[in-house]
């Protein structure tokens, strides 16, 4: 079943990305009883089309799709927009979670689920990044770098480097608390926004690219690994 359009009372829109027919209904009555409205998409190609057509405020998004898989549609879809996602999969193990992550979901959410469960989850990431939007009115400047939130932009001695959602909150918080060492769990719960119970190799993944991203000059700082802790942003004076 697809709802359009958005009502007055209620107007979150929800995109359901999935190929089977039941997760359409079960999570789509329960939607329904919170008064929010969703909009069905039964393959990969569809699901960016829809996507992009009604900028829904969340996309449930089935990890193994028709035409296109869901990760590559997670992909494109963060290129040029930070819409909530959370991925679905049929399969339990943790590396379809720290794919999902890695490439810019929000959360993650194993198979069977219980529609109940799903719907929570769905209000939980709204009210994490309706409220972490709100708050992201900050800018931090160094002798040569700038991390503006509210632009998603970074400069490194007036160089632009393009950055993903996750790797520029991994690096305004680390920045923005120079010398204070975060565990990666601590990262995984501030930048993911909820228990991380999983491999915490993704923390190391993200940094690693955004590291490599940072033009080869010499700097004043770095983002320091902490043996057996995690990391730190510090300032040589």
């Amino acid at each position: 079943m697809s709802l359009g359009g958005r009502n007055l009372e209620n107007p979150l829109l929800i995109l359901i990305c999935d190929d089977q027919e039941s997760v359409h209904d079960t999570v789509g009555e329960y939607l329904k009883i919170e008064g929010i409205n969703y909009v069905s998409a039964y393959d990969g190609l569809d699901a960016l089309q829809k996507a992009k057509n009604i900028n829904p405020d969340l996309i449930l998004l089935d990890l193994m799709m028709p035409k296109i898989f869901g990760v590559d549609v997670c992909k494109e879809i963060r290129k040029n927009s930070e819409v909530p996602i959370i991925m679905l999969t049929a399969r339990a193990e943790t590396v379809d979670r720290i794919i999902g992550l890695e490439i810019g979901a929000d959360d993650y959410i194993a198979k069977p689920f219980s529609p109940r469960e799903v719907v929570a989850r769905i209000k939980t990431v709204l009210r994490r990044t309706t409220t972490s939007v709100c708050k992201s009115k900050h800018k931090i400047k160094y002798e040569n770098l700038e991390i503006d939130l509210d632009k998603h932009e970074v400069y490194v001695k007036g160089e632009y480097v393009k950055v993903t959602p996750k790797e520029i909150k991994i690096f305004y918080m680390l920045a923005s608390n120079p010398g204070n060492i975060f565990s990666r769990e601590h990262i995984l719960s501030e930048v993911w926004g909820y228990d991380y119970f999983g491999d915490t190799r993704v923390v190391d993944t993200q940094i690693k690219r955004l590291r490599k991203k940072i033009p080869n000059y010499e700097l004043n700082w770095d983002i320091k690994s902490i043996y057996g802790v995690g990391y730190k942003f510090e300032v040589v004076q």
